[in-house]
């Protein structure tokens, strides 16, 4: 698998997806599913993570993680790779079981945690697989219940606490939660930039962490701008040349927008914004060259 480039830093939480190459199955049965478990939990031992919520599909699987430590490319090259190594021992098979790159959304844990922990037991009812999530078996909702023995690698203290201290009670409104969000809007809603699902302020806090030349090389335009305001906005009461053509700067040079995307907006060739570009930044240069002397 080629190496993922992602946003990695100290109590990170992330909500993974990863799928079969070409679509296909990632587990062909129940051993498959418990050889994915066992080697889940030896990776959340080894890189400290805490595992909220879990789900596996046939094709796919979902996880819910926070990394106290930024190693979470680190753990899922483990996960995965050990993982496919074992399934194509035990089917015959070579080749790549997964996608090359598993997808990794970075997640505002205050607003958006609780919600997600419910969204992944949830899959199987989505999928028209079963018609209660405690029929799907390979989800954290049985254990969270105590319906059966929770898994080592899944935390399940924090969820329940937040609806009582009495286990029972907490279970009960828990059922209750889970079971209302079959009808409840989809959180992906406010995913932003497919990388980003939070607040503008924690857009704007993660977004910092792309200043790496590096980073802002490999990563897309769509990860790297997201959250960034439309161009309607951008160029909302536009009153004079001048103001217009600061904000032509602002939108290039900030917002990331493209020569065209601009000129198109403002019904212009995009060979004239690149010229008012320039020109921008030769006054706002020698402006600010006059102030220093």
């Amino acid at each position: 698998m080629s190496r993922p480039l992602r946003i990695e830093f100290a109590n990170a939480v992330y909500h993974i997806t990863s799928r079969g190459n070409a679509r296909e199955n990632i587990f062909n049965g129940d051993r498959d599913r418990h050889i994915f478990l066992s080697i889940l939990e030896e990776a959340v031992e080894m890189y400290s993570w805490i595992c909220y919520a879990y789900c596996l599909m046939n094709n796919h699987y979902h996880l819910l993680i926070e990394t106290p430590k930024p190693n979470l490319s680190r753990g899922m090259r483990q996960l995965n790779g050990v993982y496919a190594q074992r399934f194509n021992y035990r089917n015959g098979s070579v080749g790549h079981v997964f996608q090359s790159r598993f997808k990794a959304i970075l997640v505002d844990k205050d607003r958006y945690l609780f919600e997600l922990c419910r969204y992944i037991v949830l899959n199987p009812v989505r999928a028209g697989m079963v018609f209660s999530p405690e029929e799907w078996k390979w989800s954290s909702y049985r254990a969270t219940l105590g319906m059966e023995k929770r898994p080592k690698f899944l935390n399940t203290d924090w969820i329940l606490s937040l609806f009582s201290e009495d286990i029972e009670k907490a279970r009960e409104r828990y059922i209750n939660f889970v079971l209302d969000g079959v009808v409840e809007e989809s959180p992906w809603k406010d995913l932003k930039g497919r990388i980003f699902l939070g607040s503008k302020n924690f857009v704007n806090k993660q977004k910092q962490r792309f200043n790496s030349k590096e980073i802002t090389k490999e990563i897309s335009k769509a990860e790297r701008f997201a959250g960034r305001p439309e161009l309607s906005v951008i160029f909302d009461k536009i009153k004079t040349k001048t103001f217009r053509n600061e904000r032509i700067l602002q939108a290039y040079n900030i917002h990331g927008y493209s020569l065209k995307e601009i000129g198109d907006h403002l019904d212009i060739h995009y060979s004239t914004v690149s010229k008012v570009i320039k020109k921008t930044k030769e006054e706002k240069k020698s402006k600010n060259s006059k102030i220093k002397t």
